[in-house]
């Protein structure tokens, strides 16, 4: 009786196949992927503290001349690009001001004009002899004191037309309303406070920190801003040079790169600053596997065996991630687990057939 050949059945379930991938293994000379060696380098010991940022450029305008409110241009989370009108006055009593500083300044002219001619005349006759000592002095201080008027009347104008230029209150820079203080129609005086506002192109952080790390922090003076987007690092670290005197603490701020971070005014953080430094084992953050709650990599030993194994990692150093447990130094890992997984799937494949 002809009996056929038995081979063994594999059977594949939803709990079976994920575990295959796990522990498959593989073997070539020649592996597609590229690998990178696990090491054992100096990186830095970081205090992790709470910080808040905030606007380095905010303001309240402030009306710098009296009148009445004519318009308001912007209302509360409006953008504004910098020298755009945010408030403008009613500026009869001004345009008033301003036409007699310039009547006055042409009347200063023509006695100016009027002082010139005689002082010419006077100063012929003085050197004729036709005319006194003290004829020609009188005539000199005459001109001096008509120019003198006319320097006068010119300043007048200048800061006529500056109340005049108050009327239209522009912003400074770039940036966002925050707040609106006056409404149009109301009558305000001079100091009374307009509009506020910030810009969220220069950010800083500001922290309070404890005394006992404050001499390793002015000692390295590198500090890290941790966002979802990654670590930002700080331009500048500023101490102030006095603790609190109920806290005991020391206030950091801390100047940020201009950019978009998803960072806004009035948000706390994570700020990471540099206190020493320690040996760590790192692998590159890109060798990482994330499936789930479970972070692996790709482990090549030296008959060039391919297993993934699960691994505790710390934090990120720049491109590279502390591992806390799970491998050695010295082990090689895949550089990219994408590639490394597709082949070991390849290689399952070709081996079930």
């Amino acid at each position: 009786m002809n009996t056929l050949p038995l081979f063994p059945i594999r059977r594949f379930s939803a709990m079976t196949l994920p575990a295959l991938l796990l522990f498959a293994t593989a073997q070539a000379q020649d592996l597609p992927f590229e690998t990178a060696i696990v090491e054992l380098d100096e990186t830095p010991r970081e205090r992790l503290l709470d910080g808040t940022v905030e606007a380095v450029n905010q303001a309240t305008m402030s009306a710098q001349t009296a009148g009445r409110i004519a318009e308001v241009f912007f209302d509360v989370d409006d953008y504004v690009q910098p020298g755009a009108p945010l408030v403008r006055f009613t500026d009869v009593e001004q345009q008033s001001a301003l036409g007699q500083a310039k009547a006055a300044l042409d009347e200063a002219r023509a006695r100016q004009n009027q002082a010139d001619e005689e002082f010419r005349r006077i100063a012929g006759l003085f050197e004729a002899q036709s005319a006194s000592k003290r004829e020609y002095d009188q005539a000199l201080a005459a001109r001096d004191a008509a120019r003198a008027r006319v320097e006068a009347a010119r300043s007048s104008v200048s800061a006529a037309e500056q109340q005049l230029e108050y009327t239209l209150v522009r912003a400074p820079y770039a940036g966002i309303v925050t707040e609106r203080h006056v409404e149009t129609g109301e009558a305000v005086g001079v100091g009374q406070p307009l509009m506020s506002g910030l810009s969220l192109e220069v950010l800083r952080v500001i922290v309070d920190l404890p005394q006992q790390v404050a001499t390793q922090v002015r000692e390295y003076r590198k500090a890290y801003v941790l966002t979802d987007e990654g670590r930002v690092a700080a331009t500048n670290v500023t101490i102030f040079p006095y603790a609190h005197s109920a806290s005991k603490t020391f206030r950091v701020r801390l100047e940020l790169p201009e950019g978009q971070f998803a960072l806004y005014p009035g948000m706390f953080v994570k700020v990471a600053f540099v206190t020493g430094e320690s040996r760590r084992l790192l692998v590159p953050t890109n060798a990482l596997l994330r499936r789930s709650e479970v972070t692996g990599v790709y482990v090549v030993d030296d008959q060039q065996q391919v297993r993934m194994r699960q691994v505790r990692v710390g934090g990120t150093f720049a491109n590279r991630t502390e591992v806390l447990s799970g491998l050695r130094e010295g082990e090689r890992v895949a550089a990219d687990p994408i590639d490394a997984d597709i082949y070991l799937k390849t290689r399952v494949v070709t081996d079930h057939d």
